[in-house]
């Protein structure tokens, strides 16, 4: 079994400037932020609308101005409403290669002796002020942005420190824990196996439980059921291939665990309120 706190373990931006973003709105064909975690850290800003972030078992909703901060190894989604939003995943350890005296205090994080609060709003006008023009100089690149992204990051960090904006040992209970890993294996299980016919009898079988407890356990997690969310992440992946491939709709729904092409185009119709030949025209 894979690593539960290491998925997505794909490479983000460059060695030498290891951050990558992401600008999302209602056209981008990953729109909503399925279930996912990723041994990187990420900030999130909210430009318009809301999001429903959840992190791990815990949700709350973020308004337009305010900053998201996610821990490495944190089960996370986002539901948007109307919402234009921004996220920037980062590599911890590259702010410790720079001076031992900052190192010191990027160790507590890394090591999980405290834990960065997960949500700011302009009550602290400081963090988001500087968290902003990170997102400002990533996302316009003028020149010596790097600089800009780099020494606001130590900002941040400095102000978290310096205003105690965060926790100090915090422990998941065993129950709570148990739980997100099993949630994370079998979200681990639905991402490499999607594209073939699932049932449930084989999802709550690659947790070691029964389809009844399965489906409550599913739902008191995610909020969906666990043949929704499967079905969701199918269209999400549909949609990415329709914005960026010319391979036919036909050749998606197949290639996305679709075995009738008219159920195919009922299911991306109740999930983006078009048919997919719309969809693919935008």
């Amino acid at each position: 079994m894979h690593d539960l706190d290491r998925n997505e373990s794909r490479k983000r931006g460059t060695y030498e400037f290891p951050f990558e973003f992401h600008h999302i709105d209602p056209a981008h064909p990953r729109y909503v932020m399925s279930y996912h975690w990723h041994v990187e850290y990420e900030l999130m800003r909210v430009l318009e609308g809301t999001l429903t972030v959840t992190l791990d078992e815990k949700s709350f909703t973020a308004n337009a101005g305010d900053i998201i901060f996610v821990h490495s190894g944190i089960l996370h989604s986002g539901m948007p409403q109307d919402c234009v939003y921004q996220c920037l995943v980062f590599d911890g350890n590259t702010f410790l290669k720079h001076n031992s005296v900052c190192a010191g205090y990027m160790q507590k994080i890394i090591h999980q002796e405290v834990l960065v609060y997960h949500h700011f709003t302009n009550e602290s006008q400081e963090v988001c002020d500087t968290v902003n023009s990170i997102f400002d100089a990533v996302w316009l690149k003028p020149e010596g942005y790097e600089l800009t992204v780099i020494g606001q990051f130590y900002h941040f960090f400095g102000i978290v420190f310096g205003k105690h904006y965060y926790l100090e040992d915090v422990h998941k209970t065993r129950k709570d824990y148990k739980r997100i890993l099993q949630l994370k294996q079998v979200l681990e299980f639905i991402e490499h196996n999607y594209a073939s016919p699932l049932t449930l009898q084989q999802l709550s079988e690659s947790v070691s439980m029964s389809p009844k407890y399965f489906c409550r356990f599913f739902s008191e997690m995610t909020h969906q059921t666990p043949m929704d969310y499967l079905n969701h992440q199918r269209i999400e992946q549909a949609c990415y291939e329709l914005s960026t491939t010319d391979d036919s709709i036909t050749e998606i729904a197949y290639r996305n665990g679709f075995n009738d092409l008219s159920y195919f185009i009922r299911t991306f119709k109740k999930y983006k309120g078009i048919t997919p030949g719309k969809y693919k025209r935008i």
